[in-house]
């Protein structure tokens, strides 16, 4: 990794050798910087050891299988993914942490009912929150290396290769359910993660070696586009989270009519999912709803010009999808949405657009209207 990314946080101490705390006060340490990861905003702080042979292989398979679809860059890392040790020398200690984001909005299931309006996943409603973890864990790294001593620590967000609900599950925040994200048995599976690497060795907390999803398959049921090949096992090629979000092409055609309404990602296995009736409400202000994005109308956002739309996705992860796969996304939802004077209007207007990738699915948006 570059020391310059902005993506990481990194603080290296003057003294190179890892702080050593003796086996009777190495658990109250731990103790410690749970509280101050408490203090800081995070609902929990797991710390688990390097050893990911088992979900290396599991990644390996899927890869092999091409699941992955676009997403290149999973394997130009090659092992770094899954072995803290080559992506950070010296790490032997991985803390894990999560922060809850469900925001206080409108009802989803209202939304995707509405082929009028936008459904935008739960995550992205708010500002990114890239930046706000990325600040947390660098106060958190400081102020360990600050209050004990020795080590080196680097704090990641999605910004580096790193298996990080493989490392949550070993770090006991929680298991990767039927869905492939990690549920907590108190917090459902609205949460971001976050992680530390580090060369001191704090005590590993005990892994969910159990999942308590049990009989329950809601999830893959009722996937729009069926996109879980089996248990634990997810096509991003068919998932419209990657669709919306990470495929910069065309859509395919037989999966738009199922995509709905949905614009950027998909949260319908985590609306199904019961665990997530144990979900608290975000209390970070970051993570509420801005410029109504939970309950705005297809043609009004279809509207938006590309200075409009990086004025209103400032600071959003939206904003990173650009403006032509944003229309391309909003072009199919109103091919599926009532036909209206209105819809085919928006539609029209947009029919010589100066995007390939745009006028190709409001082509097809249209199509579905005659």
């Amino acid at each position: 990794m570059n020391s310059s990314d902005p993506n990481h946080t990194s603080h290296h101490s003057a003294d190179p050798k890892p702080a050593s705390a003796d086996e009777s006060n190495a658990s109250a340490l731990l103790d410690t910087v749970r509280q101050w990861a408490h203090e800081l905003g995070f609902q929990q702080l797991g710390a688990t050891g390097i050893e990911l042979s088992t979900h290396e292989g599991y990644l390996n398979k899927w890869l092999e299988a091409g699941y992955h679809g676009d997403m290149d860059y999973m394997v130009r890392h090659g092992t770094a993914r899954s072995r803290p040790d080559e992506l950070i020398p010296g790490t032997c200690t991985v803390l894990s942490l999560r922060m809850d984001y469900s925001p206080e909005a409108r009802d989803p299931e209202t939304v995707l009912n509405d082929g009028e309006y936008a459904f935008v996943s739960r995550y992205a409603l708010g500002r990114d929150y890239h930046k706000l973890m990325r600040q947390r864990l660098a106060k958190l790294a400081n102020k360990i290396a600050e209050e004990l001593g020795g080590g080196n620590y680097r704090a990641f967000v999605d910004s580096a290769p790193v298996l990080e609900r493989a490392i949550a599950e070993q770090a006991g925040l929680g298991w990767i359910g039927k869905n492939t994200m990690l549920i907590n048995e108190r917090a459902g599976s609205w949460f971001f993660l976050g992680e530390i690497y580090t060369d001191i060795p704090f005590p590993a907390d005990p892994p969910k070696t159990e999942k308590h999803c049990g009989s329950c398959d809601a999830c893959l049921r009722l996937c729009p586009t069926d996109a879980f090949v089996e248990q634990f096992v997810l096509d991003a090629r068919r998932c419209i989270s990657y669709l919306t979000i990470e495929h910069g092409g065309s859509i395919p055609e037989p999966l738009r009519p199922l995509m709905g309404n949905r614009i950027y990602g998909c949260d319908d296995c985590q609306l199904v999912c019961p665990w997530n009736k144990f979900a608290s409400p975000s209390q970070e202000a970051d993570f509420q709803p801005r410029h109504q994005l939970d309950d705005i109308g297809l043609i009004e956002i279809f509207n938006w010009d590309e200075e409009t739309f990086l004025r209103r996705t400032e600071g959003s992860p939206i904003r990173r999808i650009g403006h032509a796969r944003w229309l391309r996304n909003i072009a199919i939802a109103l091919g599926n949405a009532p036909s209206t004077p209105a819809v085919i209007a928006a539609l029209e207007a947009r029919r010589n657009d100066p995007s390939d990738l745009v006028r190709e699915h409001v082509a097809w948006a249209l199509a579905q209207h005659q």
